[in-house]
């Protein structure tokens, strides 16, 4: 159990915090991550990486010399929101552009690749690279949707090592990119592990069994075995990567991790076997490294990873690194920095807006307070239905992120902002409080919805149903689910296709719209018979038939709110 805590929403911030204190050699703290200590040459590379918390020393204790500039870190098991990484990035970036790393998960990829794309129009060149080393989670025809475990540590170093050698944002991406083409994953767990301030874990295996091929966000395994002894286990899991040794290879990196609750002794029982199985296989092992560097909080398990070294990635693997979580080589001379770190966001400010927009903006204030309130009455429901092959989070991220949405919105009402500030405001705060694919999803679809909107002039139906087609083009065009893949655009095309056909045939703006959130409703229902294409739930397909996605559930429960309120105020 994941027991010291005082507020279960504040762990995540608090053990950054905490952490940051401790390791203040390494890292210092900015809002929404940690960054370097030390002074980092002018022109460098910038290595930047994250995910969600709960994975320690994944991924604060990967910053420092030889390996990588700051870290990112969003809620426990959730992707740090757009704003969080582009925000983290700034802090970083030293002129020589910056190299984005995360695990390939779809909150991570959507909010990752929305901040590259803002940094990029802020004149910083970003490149992303998400890692895909869980052979688990995709054959190796479909690698790159493959999910980033262990991975990750042996990919960041080898990013690291090439930026602290001076090399070009291009090189630094190629060799990262090499790397993880050739770096390759596969876990077991014995147990679930558990949230903070929940009743019990995200998943539970039977005893005397194992879970194969498991997420490191409290995804349960694939399939299910006996337990095995340290050499079985052994033969289990380099058997799985030893299928997708290249042609040629001969040397390779290894990474025996623990996922949290597994004894280092554990791992050292099962590491002897690890090598004699390599070793039979005719595989030389370069600079192992065995304890806890990818966990999912307390569940009981290991992974093993492997990296098919050839002659430059040798090199960056063994070159120099000087982080909390992995010291190699001589220590990398490094000076504590002496710069002063100022809020990289700037205070938000407003233009003017006439009084007509202002009116309009007070009106959508009021809208969302009623959608934050929905929404947190459905919590425990949209989090039952998430954990069927998700990790139980979307209810808690949908309840988060709306009331953070009502509080920005009322804070821009406040300032006198207009309708398409006020929307713009709620979208980006709600993707920066509830993180994740739900947060970054909504964020982006508020934040599109708002640039049909204006400042100068009151909000038309018109407006609102040109909105809502922006909405959808942002959210497929970066989140690339299409309708079939269970999530919440299968929801969201029919209410937008619907809205604009209701809407072309002259119908008032509340019936046209309870019109598009009934077809959302049934759209949603009958996500119940797919199997998800994308997202965490993808490899655990089966366990999803026979349950709607709640991505698609929560969208037509705010489609319904909203109805309800257009229908009102219609009538008033």
């Amino acid at each position: 159990m994941t027991t010291i805590f005082d507020a279960p929403e504040d762990f995540a911030t608090t053990a950054l915090a905490g952490f940051a204190a401790i390791y203040q050699r390494n890292v210092r703290l900015v809002k929404g991550g940690v960054v370097r200590s030390t002074k980092v040459p002018k022109g460098k590379v910038a290595v930047v990486v994250g995910g969600g918390s709960g994975h320690y020393p994944a991924f604060a204790g990967y910053v420092g010399p030889g390996l990588a500039d700051a870290a990112v870190a969003g809620d426990v098991f959730a992707s740090p929101s757009t704003a969080a990484v582009a925000r983290v990035c700034r802090h970083a970036d030293q002129g020589g552009g910056v190299l984005l790393g995360f695990g390939n998960y779809a909150g991570d990829v959507l909010n990752f690749g929305v901040a590259a794309e803002r940094l990029r129009s802020e004149g910083i060149d970003v490149r992303i690279l998400p890692v895909t080393d869980d052979v688990a989670s995709a054959p190796a025809e479909m690698s790159a949707k493959r999910r980033g475990i262990a991975g990750d540590l042996v990919v960041f170093k080898i990013a690291g090592a090439a930026a602290e050698a001076g090399e070009s944002l291009d090189e630094v991406e190629r060799l990262a990119r090499h790397a993880n083409d050739r770096t390759v994953s596969f876990g077991v767990a014995f147990g679930g592990c558990t949230l903070p301030g929940a009743a019990g874990p995200l998943f539970t295996v039977p005893k005397g069994q194992m879970a194969l091929g498991l997420g490191i966000h409290g995804e349960p395994g694939v399939s299910e075995e006996t337990v095995a002894t340290a050499t079985d286990l052994a033969k289990l899991l380099t058997g799985k990567l030893l299928a997708e040794r290249p042609t040629g290879a001969r040397k390779v990196a290894a990474v025996l991790n623990g996922l949290g609750s597994t004894k280092y002794e554990e791992l050292f029982v099962l590491w002897t076997a690890v090598a004699k199985q390599l070793a039979e296989a005719g595989l030389e092992v370069v600079d192992p490294e065995c304890g806890e560097f990818v966990t999912s909080l307390d569940m009981q398990g290991c992974s093993l990873t492997l990296l098919w070294l050839d002659e430059e990635l040798e090199a960056l693997w063994r070159a120099p690194s000087d982080a909390p979580v992995l010291r190699k080589g001589v220590i990398i001379a490094a000076e504590p920095a002496t710069d002063e770190i100022a809020d990289a966001d700037g205070p938000q400010s407003f233009g003017p807006a006439s009084e007509a927009s202002q009116e309009s903006g007070k009106c959508i204030a009021r809208l969302i307070g009623g959608i934050a309130e929905a929404l947190k009455e459905a919590e425990e429901e949209l989090g039952r239905i998430d954990a069927f092959a998700g990790d139980g989070d979307h209810g808690q991220g949908m309840s988060r992120g709306s009331a953070a949405a009502f509080d920005a919105a009322q804070t821009a009402v406040a300032a006198g902002a207009g309708a398409a500030s006020v929307l713009a405001a709620a979208g980006d705060a709600w993707a920066d409080r509830a993180g994740g694919t739900s947060g970054a999803i909504w964020g982006l679809a508020l934040r599109s919805w708002s640039n049909a909107f204006s400042d100068d002039e009151k909000v038309s139906d018109a407006a609102i149903v040109n909105g809502a087609r922006l909405a959808l083009d942002g959210v497929t065009r970066l989140g690339r689910a299409r309708v079939g893949d269970k999530t919440l655009v299968d929801a969201l095309v029919p209410f937008v296709e619907t809205l604009e056909r209701q809407s072309a045939a002259g119908r008032p703006l509340a019936e046209a719209w309870n019109a598009a959130a009934k077809a959302a409703q049934e759209a949603a229902d009958a996500t119940s018979a797919l199997t998800p294409k994308l997202g965490r739930a993808r490899p655990l397909a089966e366990k999803s038939i026979g349950h709607p996605d709640a991505g698609a559930v929560s969208l037509a429960l705010v489609a319904r709110v909203a109805g309800t309120f257009l229908r009102e105020a219609a009538a008033a």
